[in-house]
């Protein structure tokens, strides 16, 4: 369409979207926000609502599209959740009173990571992450919107860039610099975030601070800058931002966490079968939110976690008491998420009221917390702020009955203002006023028909007939006409027709002043608020984590500096939870100071894996100051846990299990310290058996010679057991089985010593595969195990450790390609480097040369 036949409005339009052309832009007009041309034609497929036409008999009629205003936020979380911005223009000045087109600004941008208004609230976290780099460094800073939370960091690669976004589950990045094309992929179609470019830094000292390496201001700055440029207001509840570094917790990738399930479980996504659906036993949403957050980020500081473990002991040697702290909780409302509301102007009377009652329970957790005559507890106690000043306003400000919205009156208590009182009571009792008048003029004048109407022209009036017009007293003065009757008031009369349409006019108006006057009072509490809260949380949490301590009959963990686990029937809290404790079969795990390694062997579905996780588990609980699932427990303080465990294709980046697994046993052995936790579980089975084989003897050698880490390392190829002869810091242990009349029971019990078969068939007979094919598969592996090539023990041991060339590998492929003519077996035996072979190798090679005879 021609500029010059758009109509004012829709210019307007045009003009405000240009501004935000990569956003929906929901423009208010009356009782609708409307959506126009291309967002339009997209809204409405997304929304589901109706497409219609603007000037539908113009050549080129505008799509459009609408949704209500009262109902709006139902449809921007729809496109919020997929992803999108949303920006929305408001009317700023009344239609009614507007010259010309009505003034409309956007107020406000939505978007995945700035929700704080949502109409299905949740109480986890919403981070929004914002990054930049420096010199080859990178800075990461993000923030909680809707509580305040502020963070920044800085990390040396993009990779651990990558894996903190993902730990902190952002879904929106706000870009401090040019990507590459491989950084822009990682980010969009891996790890599916919204990228949103800032060039632009928000200087702030007040909050950001200056103790901060130059590439953390300058992403802290910038991500200020775009909070500010999408919010469009002050927002005083931001936090002052904290620094952190990733080496002050326990350093966990996401593929780690979630192989562990902590946060959530890896097969379902939900939150039950996870760490944190045990642990949790909170009574805040505070509390919920802290609890994670210790979940994701375990202590490295043993004078941190003592300090826990401290309170938690004390909780639990006092029920009574504790049982009366855990009842004062169950009042308290989400006090971070409330101050921001404050802060956004979003609190209604309905939150200022959870304030209050939230504050009204603090005394009483004050007052439970101080008979546990604790000293560590004290500390907390006096930390925590009761606010009785602001308790005490909104208790007198705000009726107790009052309604959600702030323009319908009834929100102000009566007592709180004279002048509100008074045209409540003149609004009350007018009418009774009236009647008395009415009686009074009635008896007066000898009319027995006097009476008083209303309408809107005349207001109130005395309404007298023709007949009775001699008997009408002097101070009546008449108002209208009629053919039969004559309408008159009274001095006394117009006034309280004034009063009462003065207070039907001016309650309204004067009571949501009241309220925006008690909602700035109680902005000012904003930052104190959030201190209450965090102290409120940490109580919540510990009381969380003492309750779960009793109810499962969890023990206190000790700590040792000489990297010693001694876990005595240890159990994995989360299955054992989920199976009952009488099914469940708990397991010792020992590693002295002289052992590094162990390698676990033994049938699949027996419980490796389990056993693997059960220790990694009692880890993370020990060090976020949990007790731990066994009879007793004596633990390293680990800087960092790595795993490799189950077997999944990324599909999305295009890499397969055996490169993921390769990927994340370099990350392990990249990173790892004497003071971490490595867990491979059947490493090397993504690829061929000789490869997988190789590899994984080359990786347990390095690491038992090169780390130096505690591991655990399952697998099922049972030649590398020969590995403890030459491996002094490497033990062997397996799973124990019962094995009667050809049927195999899996005892779930690991014991010492390696495994001395394997159980596959007897695996697939227990998954219930046909009973012919269980025989072929048993004449199968008889018929191999017949073929094998068997040395002495005495011949392993020496050649365990003999070192391999390169063109080893190489030679044995060309070796095992051979099979078109019996005459490359003179080629394959002089391609044998047999000197440099290892046992293994050798077996391998003798069974091919057999095959090409």
């Amino acid at each position: 369409m021609a500029k010059d036949k758009i109509s004012p409005g829709m210019q307007q339009y045009l003009d405000i979207k240009e501004s935000y052309p990569d956003a929906f832009l929901l423009f208010r007009m009356g009782d609708f926000y409307e959506l126009f041309y291309d967002d339009a034609v997209k809204a409405a497929q997304i929304l589901e609502i109706s497409l219609t036409s603007r000037n539908k008999n113009a050549d080129h009629p505008i799509p459009m599209a609408g949704v209500p205003y009262h109902s709006a936020q139902q449809y921007i979380d729809v496109l919020v959740d997929l992803g999108y911005k949303v920006a929305i223009a408001e009317q700023m000045e009344d239609p009614k009173k507007a010259v010309g087109v009505v003034k409309r600004e956007v107020v406000q941008v939505i978007t995945p990571g700035t929700v704080v208004d949502s109409s299905k609230p949740d109480s986890s976290n919403n981070f929004l992450v914002a990054i930049d780099c420096l010199d080859g460094e990178y800075g990461l800073s993000y923030m909680d919107l809707s509580t305040g939370e502020f963070y920044a960091t800085s990390l040396s690669d993009f990779t651990a860039v990558c894996s903190e976004i993902q730990n902190l589950k952002a879904r929106e990045v706000v870009l401090g610099f040019e990507l590459n094309d491989k950084q822009t992929e990682s980010l969009t179609k891996q790890m599916n975030l919204l990228l949103s470019p800032e060039k632009e830094i928000y200087d702030d000292v007040q909050l950001i601070g200056t103790d901060l390496r130059p590439v953390e201001s300058q992403a802290a700055g910038k991500l200020l800058q775009y909070v500010h440029t999408t919010q469009k207001r002050e927002l005083s509840h931001l936090q002052s931002l904290v620094h952190y570094e990733i080496k002050d917790f326990l350093q966990m990738t996401y593929a780690t966490k979630t192989s562990l399930d902590l946060l959530e479980n890896a097969r379902t996504t939900k939150k039950h079968g996870s760490l944190f659906w045990l642990l949790d036993s909170t009574k805040t949403a505070m509390g919920m939110r802290l609890l994670r957050s210790w979940i994701d980020r375990p202590l490295v500081s043993r004078e941190k976690i003592l300090e826990r473990q401290e309170i938690v002991q004390t909780f639990l040697d006092n029920f009574f008491e504790r049982s009366d702290l855990t009842d004062s909780l169950k009042g308290v409302y989400d006090i971070e998420r409330l101050a921001s509301r404050v802060s956004f102007g979003k609190a209604n009377p309905k939150d200022l009221l959870q304030l209050g009652h939230t504050l009204a329970q603090v005394p009483k957790i004050k007052g439970v917390l101080a008979s546990f005559a604790s000293p560590v507890l004290d500390r907390l106690n006096e930390a925590i702020d009761a606010l009785p000043e602001l308790e005490s306003l909104i208790a007198s400000a705000i009726d107790q009955d009052a309604p959600a919205t702030i323009t319908e009156g009834g929100m102000i208590k009566t007592g709180f203002d004279q002048q509100l009182d008074h045209y409540r009571q003149v609004m009350r009792e007018g009418t009774t006023w009236i009647a008395e008048i009415e009686a009074k003029e009635r008896a007066a004048s000898g009319i027995s028909t006097l009476k008083i109407d209303y309408n809107r022209k005349d207001g109130y009036y005395f309404h007298v007939t023709n007949s009775n017009l001699s008997l009408v007293p002097d101070h009546f003065f008449r108002k209208a006409t009629l053919k039969n009757s004559e309408r008159f008031g009274t001095a006394e009369l117009a006034k309280i027709e004034g009063d009462m349409l003065e207070a039907r006019e001016q309650s309204a108006t004067l009571e949501y002043d009241i309220f925006m006057t008690v909602r700035n009072q109680v902005e000012k509490y904003i930052q104190r608020l959030q201190d209450l809260a965090k102290n409120i949380a940490t109580v919540d949490t510990l009381q969380s984590l003492a309750v779960v301590a009793e109810y499962n009959h969890y023990v206190r963990p000790q700590f040792n500096d000489q990297q010693v686990i001694d876990i005595q029937d240890g159990r994995h809290a989360v299955v054992e939870k989920v199976m009952g404790t009488q099914e469940y079969i708990p397991n010792t795990i020992t590693l002295d100071q002289a052992t590094a390694i162990q390698l676990i062997t033994g049938p699949n579905m027996s419980g490796k894996s389990t056993y693997m996780r059960q220790l990694a588990l009692t880890v993370v609980m020990a060090q976020i100051g949990s007790f731990v699932a066994a009879e007793s427990a004596n633990l390293p303080i680990f800087d960092a846990i790595y795993t490799r465990i189950g077997a999944a294709d990324d599909l999305i980046s295009g890499q397969s299990t055996f490169m993921v697994e390769m990927m994340e046993a370099n990350m392990a052995i990249q990173r790892a310290s004497k003071r971490s936790l490595i867990l491979f579980d059947e490493l090397g089975r993504g690829t061929a058996t000789y490869d997988g084989m190789a590899l994984a003897q080359a990786i347990i050698e390095h690491i038992h010679d090169r780390v130096g880490a505690k591991t655990l390392f399952a697998t099922h190829y049972h030649e590398l057991t020969e590995l403890s002869t030459t491996l002094t810091h490497l033990v062997n242990v397996h799973v124990a089985t019962l094995e009667k009349d050809g049927d195999v029971t899996f005892l779930h019990k690991i014991t010492d010593g390696p495994a001395d078969k394997s159980y596959g068939v007897h695996v697939a007979k227990i998954a219930g595969l046909p009973r012919d094919l269980l025989q072929r598969a048993t004449s199968i592996l008889t018929d191999l195990e017949a073929h094998s090539v068997s040395l002495t023990s005495q011949e392993k041991a020496e050649k365990l450790d003999t070192p391999v060339k390169q063109e080893t590998s190489s030679q044995q492929m060309s070796l095992f390609e051979m099979t078109e003519s019996n005459d490359k077996l003179t080629q394959a035996l002089q391609a044998l480097d047999v000197v440099n072979m290892t046992p293994m190798q050798a077996m391998n090679a003798l069974f091919e040369l057999k095959k090409l005879l």
